[in-house]
């Protein structure tokens, strides 16, 4: 009878374990994951009776995926331009004068519904003291070339849904991968999206500073992703859910999938990313056991969420 009252009360404290842990979880959530959808002006410049300006979701540049637009406005009329060959390039310089950049798009795509020239910035680092950005744009009207650049911030994401990981492949090129949606998920069969990208390593003849061609990112054409969610928190055991779908590119340039969370809390996303041949580039299978009380294992390749 004594041994059986000890092993009741152990399955008690357990339960008590895993309910604090969860009431953490909803705690957290309630204030870790804000939603922006709204776009607005995170840095402005102005030249030669024009005026650039640069918008994001929520008017900041966040380290991770960023969607881009650029508005060109004439300061006379104040009326928006149609230019032609708008570019962007990002640069980063660190306290020791070397300069790096992230994945981006360099020539905008315009929209003609907005009004806007539309791309993306995956910043790979926030702005701190040893580092700093600046964007670099230029702008063709009336066979004159425009060119402007601009100091900005880039601030640490505080979503860990739009988390993002460097890493080396097993091909040694430098590879990307930044979430972009869902922003909040919900406990569902989530749509998946994330960025994948390639850093290409410059020539050794140097252009006219800043050249392009010496911070040359590209998106990854036709790999997949595959996907395996856990949730690696002792309390969990490490489980994981049915009905994902792995990452696949489509028209947009970028990779979708779904992702199933069964309930909130802390998820791992463990990745296996293979090339056009199959071939793994990076990443592990996450072992299928059951693991209450110790920390989940994880690939080698993974992004952390939490909502």
């Amino acid at each position: 009878m004594k041994i059986y009252q000890i092993f009741i009360m152990s399955l008690l404290l357990m339960a008590v374990s895993c309910t604090l842990d969860k009431t953490d979880y909803e705690s957290e959530i309630n204030t870790a994951v804000p939603e922006h959808y709204e776009f607005k002006e995170a840095a402005k410049v102005n030249t030669d009776g024009y005026t650039i300006s640069i918008e994001t979701l929520n008017g900041t540049f966040y380290q991770g995926y960023n969607e881009i637009r650029v508005k060109i406005t004439n300061t006379q009329t104040n009326e928006n331009i149609n230019a032609s060959d708008v570019t962007f390039l990002p640069i980063m310089t660190k306290t020791d004068g070397s300069k790096t950049s992230c994945p981006y798009q360099y020539n905008l795509n315009y929209k003609t519904e907005g009004k806007y020239y539309s791309g993306y910035s995956v910043f790979t680092d926030k702005s701190n003291i040893a580092a700093n950005w600046k964007l670099y744009l230029s702008f063709t009207m009336n066979q004159k070339i425009y060119t402007v650049n601009k100091d900005i911030t880039v601030n640490e994401q505080s979503n860990k849904n739009l988390n993002m990981t460097s890493f080396t492949g097993n091909d040694g090129e430098q590879y990307y991968i930044a979430l972009i949606s869902p922003q909040k998920p919900a406990v569902a069969e989530n749509k998946l999206v994330a960025g994948i990208y390639k850093y290409h390593k410059p020539s050794a003849s140097l252009g006219t500073f800043p050249d392009p061609s010496q911070f040359s990112y590209s998106e990854v054409k036709g790999y997949t992703l595959q996907l395996d969610p856990r949730m690696p928190e002792p309390s969990m055991g490490n489980h994981s859910s049915p009905n994902n779908k792995d990452l696949i590119q489509e028209n947009d340039g970028l990779y979708h999938g779904v992702v199933n969370y069964t309930m909130t809390g802390n998820w791992t996303l463990n990745f296996i990313l293979l090339n056009q041949n199959g071939k793994i580039i990076r990443g592990t299978k996450v072992s299928t056991d059951f693991t209450p009380g110790v920390p989940g294992a994880k690939s080698e390749l993974f992004i952390d969420t939490l909502f």
